[in-house]
């Protein structure tokens, strides 16, 4: 005997014909909505209106309880302030405090503690923020408020100075270490972009001119606009390329693994950089970073004739850069020059210690990316300018002591008119009283 069917067919009559005009009856919101195991009524989800119908207005005022929802007078509550409770959204922050920063940023916060922290005065910190205050400026948002422009520029110009992990900047200024990251990243590229043209930048004629007349004032030697120095800066051994970033004269002095970039810049008389090519692997050598670098190009379209940049016996002797003789059994006349040279060379060499001892960040392995780092070097080499031209002194107990080793170029002699000159210029130094006595 077949046992009866237990479904209900449709149109039998009872309580299902009730049930299903019911729910025929009731918008798709209420539908969904109240499809729950326990049938607890609760509050209604918005949903969008697909065919345009109003919903009608007996729902719209219906009193919702229990089931864990809103009361009725906090649903009357929120929509009095316009907002749905279904519409306020949480944020969760750490706690983290701020007192450090707050201090600092404090008016009876010692001059010199602030010098200490930041590399500079009050009266520069505030030049800065004020230059990059349209370009690293937010809004605050609906979740919280935005970051000040001064602590925004305080987290990048700690962590250069002090070369820190972002773990102590975070616990510095109460920031989450990804946003103390990103900072320092959109404040360095903001210094680039706004602040290099300005202080960083080749010498017109006017003070190439007033260039000259210093050098040859302290040197004797005539139309230098310059002097060339190049620096290795220790990195993380990276993904790709290893070999290329290999600096193998440091792992044999300091006996352990070093990887490195390049950053080879022209210094001026007063200390502050012209030029800066920065990036290339540790593994090339400093006549090949030259010939790579913008300061070649300028060279070679014409735009450094009648001036000479001084280098070291790393460097080539060109058209327009002058380099010590390196042969050996040298004359009086070679070797006044050679001491006249390094006299030279020790502008740059001066500029690059006080860079390394301002900004810390450049002695130490970095936390930054490698794409990310020239970004981040160019812009402490425009902090350098503008404390430099600022007057701003550092402390000599900062001072790096460079250990930098020299290479010489496959080619030393890369033009002969250029030892011509550089011969005229050792003689004339003799023979007119500028060589000096060191050589005797």
């Amino acid at each position: 005997m077949p046992k009866p069917s237990r479904r209900r067919k449709r149109g039998a009559g009872g309580d299902g014909d009730d049930d299903d005009d019911k729910i025929r009856k009731r918008p798709a919101a209420s539908v969904l909505t109240s499809l729950d195991v326990n049938d607890a009524p609760r509050l209604e989800l918005p949903l969008f209106q697909l065919n345009g119908d109003p919903r009608p207005d007996d729902e719209e005022e219906e009193e919702v309880t229990g089931g864990g929802g809103s009361s009725a007078a906090e649903a009357a509550a929120a929509a009095a302030s316009g907002q749905s409770p279904h519409q306020q959204r949480r944020l969760w922050v750490k706690d983290r405090s701020r007192a450090w920063w707050e201090q600092c940023s404090s008016a009876d916060y010692p001059e010199a503690d602030f010098r200490a922290a930041f590399r500079m005065g009050r009266a520069t910190f505030a030049v800065l923020c004020d230059a990059l205050g349209a370009a690293v400026a937010k809004e605050d948002t609906a979740l919280r408020a935005a970051i000040p422009v001064r602590q925004r520029v305080a987290v990048c110009v700690w962590r250069l100075a002090t070369g820190e992990p972002l773990r102590l900047v975070s616990k510095r200024f109460g920031l989450g270490i990804s946003t103390c990251h990103k900072l320092v990243l959109e404040v360095c590229a903001a210094i680039r972009n706004l602040l290099m043209p300005r202080f960083l930048r080749w010498p017109d004629a006017g003070a190439a001119d007033a260039f000259k007349a210093r050098f040859l004032a302290d040197s004797g030697v005539p139309g230098v606009v310059g002097a060339i120095y190049t620096t290795h800066i220790p990195i993380i051994a990276p993904k790709v390329s290893v070999a290329a970033y290999f600096n193998r004269r440091h792992t044999e002095r300091n006996h352990k693994t070093s990887y490195s970039i390049t950053l080879q810049g022209v210094v001026g008389p007063d200390g502050a950089f012209t030029d800066v090519c920065i990036g290339w692997p540790g593994s090339m050598p400093d006549d090949q970073v030259l010939d790579r670098s913008a300061l070649q190009q300028r060279a070679a379209a014409g735009m450094m004739a009648g001036s000479w940049v001084v280098g070291g016996a790393s460097f080539p002797l060109t058209d327009w850069l002058l380099a010590p003789y390196a042969h050996p059994n040298l004359t009086w006349a070679q070797h006044a020059f050679n001491e006249k040279v390094a006299d030279l060379r020790r502008v740059a060499v001066d500029a690059f210690a006080r860079l390394k001892g301002r900004w810390a960040c450049l002695q130490k392995r970095t936390e930054v990316k490698l794409q990310d780092l020239p970004v981040v070097l160019g812009a402490c080499c425009v902090l350098h300018n503008i404390c430099e031209s600022r007057g701003e002194e550092m402390d000599p107990a900062l001072r790096c002591d460079l250990a930098d080793d020299e290479t010489l170029p496959e080619n030393p002699v890369r033009s002969d008119s250029a030892a011509k000159a550089r011969d005229d210029i050792a003689h004339n130094l003799l023979h007119s009283g500028r060589a000096g006595t060191k050589f005797f």
